[in-house]
Order: structure tokens, then sequence, then C-alpha cells
């Protein structure tokens, strides 16, 4: 039995700006995601009934056609003409509804576990193109690295890494509802957008200050006014030490940027009292870097 496995890396939104309503409903964005060093694997095992079955080690994730991982395999199947099913196994360490892409992750890895699997032969471009059609995020998880996203976010372009540092996440124990945030947020009532060429060119300085500073999320306010103990948390991360807080697209995690690992440990130990999950992870911002795959 032949075991695909691919790493589905979670990211954060170091930006997010949205810039107007389009006319099909969705927002014009403009966002600057970078990848971290938390992760799901999926693993995928084909099968000969012509059908997906999905399993997780979350009981937290649907294991049918609401689950994105699910709607990717069964896109590739019909455009292709796939008669062979898949066994979908998600090991699942990236928290549900958090803000962090993890259902898009699973999705994107999905993608590209079944091109090898199938040997469809399709290149990155064509892998991305195909993301968008299940999800705005599903693109950049496809590419990974750091990258600017516009658009709904399937168009990319590649960015500097960001520099060497640890990033303390804390999720609060709701999830929420993307749409439901998008929903609320009024264009005309934003108060401060990121500035987005700034944080590119601190990006390619490599000036960890100036990302520290540069973090914005437009999608605060809304999220914040809904939730306030994600407010408190954002307050508390700062106080206990981090060089840059923000809440990460949609919420509710908070991350906190940390020069030393030894800060992030302490940070991650005083909230631990607050919010049962909290992680200290890497950058991952190369794409190099997170292509370990099992097979």
């Amino acid at each position: 039995m032949m075991i695909y496995s691919e790493k589905a890396p979670a990211k954060i939104n170091l930006t997010l700006d949205a810039l107007h309503k389009r006319e099909d409903g969705y927002h014009e964005l403009e966002m600057i995601m970078t990848t971290i060093d938390l992760a799901d694997r999926i693993d995928l095992v084909e099968t000969d009934d012509g059908r997906i079955h999905m399993d997780s080690t979350s009981g937290l994730v649907p294991l049918d056609e609401r689950n994105l991982a699910y709607r990717a395999a069964s896109l590739l199947r019909e455009r292709f003409g796939i008669r062979q099913g898949v066994r979908i196994f998600i090991h699942k360490k990236i928290p549900v509804a958090a803000g962090l892409a993890g259902g898009s992750s699973d999705a994107a890895a999905t993608l590209r576990g079944l091109n090898r699997m199938w040997k469809l032969g399709l290149t990155l471009e064509e892998l991305v193109k195909l993301g968008a059609e299940l999800g705005s995020d599903v693109p950049y998880c496809v590419q990974m690295g750091t990258a600017l996203a516009k658009g709904r976010g399937e168009i990319l372009r590649p960015l500097p890494p960001p520099p060497p540092c640890w990033v303390v996440l804390a999720k609060p124990p709701h999830g929420i509802s993307t749409a439901d945030i998008f929903r609320r947020l009024d264009i005309d009532r934003i108060s401060a957008r990121p500035e987005t060429e700034k944080m590119i060119e601190a990006l390619s300085r490599s000036d960890y200050p100036a990302v520290c500073r540069l973090l914005g999320n437009v999608l605060e306010e809304v999220t914040l006014e809904m939730f306030p103990e994600v407010r408190r948390l954002k307050e508390r991360i700062r106080r206990y030490g981090a060089d840059g807080v923000l809440m990460s697209g949609s919420g509710p995690t908070v991350f906190g940027l940390v020069d030393r690992e030894s800060r992030a440990r302490r940070i991650v130990n005083a909230l631990r009292g607050f919010c049962r999950q909290v992680f200290a992870v890497r950058m991952l911002g190369i794409p190099e870097e997170l292509s370990a795959r099992g097979g």
C-alpha cells in the first residue's frame, strides 16, 4: 500500500487589507501572508472503489463535501476523468476555524499529493488555478512561502521571507466564520489600513523592527468588537513582551513575533493559564523548507 504524504502548513497574515466590494460579492483583497512551522499532514492512499473516503485525528473536521480537501479530490477526479478513489487522512495540528488557513492548506496539500499519486503532471501554476476554484486562500497555500496576494487571493507575487524569528500563536476556544466577519466589514468605516508597500520594503531589507511595526489587519476592528476576549488576548501578548502583535486572517487566533526562543517560551507559559491552544513556532518563509514529503 503506497502512502503519499504532504505537509500542510498554516499561514499568518502580516498584512490584510480589503480595498472595495467587488461586483461578484467578494472583497478585493491585498494581503501579505507567510508560512509557519505549524502543519497538518495529509496521507493519501489510492482505492479502487471510485469513491472519496476521509478520516481525521480531529472530531471537528467535516468528513464529507463540506471539507475543502474532499472538494479538491472531487475536482481533480471530475476534471481529469480519474476512475480511482482515494482515502484522505488528515493528521490535524492546526486549530480549526482559527484564521490560519488550516482547511485551505489541507486542500492545497491534497491537490499537490494527488497530482503526484495520479501522475497528472500539473505545474504549480496549474495547481494554483485549480486552487482558486476551491477557496480564496487555497492558491496561496498551494504555492506557500511568503507572498503578496491580490484579487480574492488568487493573484500571487512571491516576496522575500520575513527575518528569522519566533511566532507565538494563541487561539481562543471559539471558532469564527470568515464569511460572517467579511459581511460585517464596512469598507467606508475602516479607520486604519496596513501600509502594504512599506511592509514589502521591510521584508526586502529583512528589517525585523519595521516588520513588527507594520503589522496590520482591517478585519481586526470587526472581530475585536464582536469578541472582546480577542482584544484582551492581543493586549496580553503585547504586555508579555512580543515585539509585534496581530490577529491572523478573520481570527480569532492572535500571534506575536519574538526575536528569541527563550522569550517565546516565556510568553507561551504566561498564556497557558488564559488560553488552551498556544504554540511557539518558527517562520517558514522559503518554499524549499516546506516540501518535506513522505511516500
